[in-house]
């Protein structure tokens, strides 16, 4: 199974939810829970964006914005579906329940979902932006110099964020969340690297991804440090208020530099996603072989990547078949000293996870810069 290329981007994205994982490709997306009786559900949807076909949405910058807050809606969405199927089967609608059903014409699961959202958003803004800024206000008195102190802000901001996917990652639920986060990159990675979409591939795959909003977050954190660090104001009040209001520029930047990661592998992309991709070892964990599966019936609900493969790294029909890829299965199996036990999970896997390509490997830093 010959290869034209190492790397191609597929376009497809996605998302970590309650033992699922949600896929996107396009406008339509899929979502694939794990049930308690150990079925898997599947539900695919046309996703309709905010202002979808508005000219601004095609705009540098700009258009960051809406795909954020389309990502945030989308995500809420995905993860109440998938919370649905662990309720207690004896829960019964409670008063609140009919009275907002009531009041919204039965709308009352979307009204809270929004809800639910914007106070999200509004926590978040609240313990990354606004309280960094006030616990860097301590030093006022000891640091005069206005332009160290948004640097130290900007410290303080990143740790907060680096302490808080850390602590959260010692709860169970959120342990075999970063399990499935795992496995919806290595499906992903799997095909990008142009391997047919099978578990034993997606084992062998990096569990890490450029494009991931982990990524993406730490890019935010780090645009609003050079932000801030040129726009200031002498008002205290006025400082907050900016920080709040320039979130949507930062948004717009931290877009544009995570999609140039996606799409590209060159030095200076590999320096700015060393960061990210070093949290998202945090954010991430080995997924056993049944949560890889799971993201494989995510992936094939909305992406054909059999013709994906074909079209680019030159793979035939015939060599993707079931058959085929039974054949090279148990080729594979034949084989010695190829495996090895992870400590982590105890899951057999391949030795090329070890130094998957999507890992990002300092050393290239040094070879780099000899060239």
């Amino acid at each position: 199974m010959a290869k034209k290329k190492t790397k191609h981007y597929s376009g497809i994205g996605g998302q970590a939810v309650l033992e699922g994982i949600m896929m996107r490709n396009s406008d339509k997306y899929a979502i694939a829970v794990r049930k308690p009786d150990g079925e898997v559900d599947i539900q695919v949807e046309t996703h309709k964006e905010l202002l979808q076909g508005n000219p601004m949405k095609k705009v540098p910058f700009i258009r960051g914005v809406f795909q954020f807050i389309d990502s945030l809606t989308l995500g809420m969405k995905a993860i109440n579906h998938s919370a649905d199927f662990y309720e207690e089967e004896d829960a019964k609608e409670t008063k609140f329940d009919q009275a907002l059903n009531k009041l919204t014409g039965g709308n009352g699961e979307k009204v809270l979902t929004v809800f639910v959202t914007m106070l999200s958003l509004v926590l978040a803004i609240g313990i990354f932006i606004v309280l960094p800024y006030f616990v860097a206000s301590l030093f006022d008195d000891f640091i005069q110099n206005r332009s160290l102190m948004a640097i130290i802000e900007g410290l303080i901001r990143i740790f907060i964020f680096v302490f808080y996917v850390w602590a959260i990652s010692w709860m169970k639920d959120i342990g075999r969340l970063y399990q499935y986060h795992g496995a919806e990159h290595k499906c992903i990675n799997c095909i990008e690297r142009g391997r047919p979409l099978t578990v034993r591939n997606a084992r062998r795959s990096s569990r890490l991804h450029k494009r991931c909003g982990t990524s993406f977050m730490f890019f935010v954190l780090f645009v609003s440090i050079i932000l801030f660090f040129f726009i200031q104001v002498d008002n205290p009040i006025q400082r907050v208020l900016l920080r709040i209001a320039l979130m949507p520029v930062v948004a717009g930047i931290s877009y544009e530099i995570i999609r140039l990661a996606g799409r590209s592998d060159n030095f200076f992309v590999k320096i700015l996603s060393a960061p990210g991709m070093l949290i998202q070892r945090m954010t991430t964990r080995e997924p056993d072989d049944s949560m890889i599966e799971v993201g494989i019936m995510s992936v094939e609900a909305v992406f054909d990547w059999r013709a994906y493969l074909q079209e680019h790294f030159g793979y035939k029909e015939e060599e993707l078949t079931e058959e085929a890829l039974a054949e090279d299965e148990a080729a594979y199996l034949e084989t010695e000293n190829e495996e090895y036990t992870s400590e982590e999970t105890g899951t057999p896997v391949m030795e090329e996870e070890i130094a998957a390509e999507d890992e990002f490997d300092f050393a290239e830093l040094e070879d780099g810069a000899e060239e």
